[in-house]
């Protein structure tokens, strides 16, 4: 990917990433796994890998994203865009592996989908739900 996100995610925080996520029902769409210091984010529902984010140690403490790829077979992932794929790989660890709010990245997220499609309309619970599904418990 040549575009990754900026976030710095603290120690705490990439503990919990390292628990992962798996989707408990229908309505979730991620399932996330860590091996070693690779994130890897998977559609719930076919396996098929979208994500992988290799981690490293940022300056001053914490980790960030060091490199990352996007599934490229357009019959299993259709990409919108490097700017698009960013912003959904950030967005997946921060609002379905830690459960945060991430409300400016569901903003941007209704927003490249809005431009990409051409629609100015787009309920932004629909584009969400689509793509990124909802979390239990949250």
């Amino acid at each position: 990917m040549s575009q990754l996100p900026f976030r710095v995610w603290t120690d705490e925080e990439w503990d919990r990433i390292r628990c992962g996520y798996r989707a408990r029902d229908m309505d979730e769409k991620w399932n996330v796994f860590v091996e070693g210091d690779v994130v890897f984010m998977h559609r719930s529902w076919t396996g098929h890998g979208v994500y992988e984010a290799s981690f490293a140690p940022a300056a001053g403490g914490g980790r960030k994203i060091a490199s990352a790829v996007v599934e490229a077979d357009g019959e299993r992932y259709r990409s919108m865009g490097d700017e698009y794929d960013c912003l959904m790989m950030e967005l997946v660890i921060s609002a379905i592996v830690l459960g945060e709010a991430a409300t400016d990245l569901r903003a941007g997220l209704v927003e490249l989908t809005a431009r990409a499609s051409g629609k100015s309309d787009l309920p932004s619970g629909v584009v969400e739900h689509s793509v990124l599904g909802w979390r239990s418990g949250s």
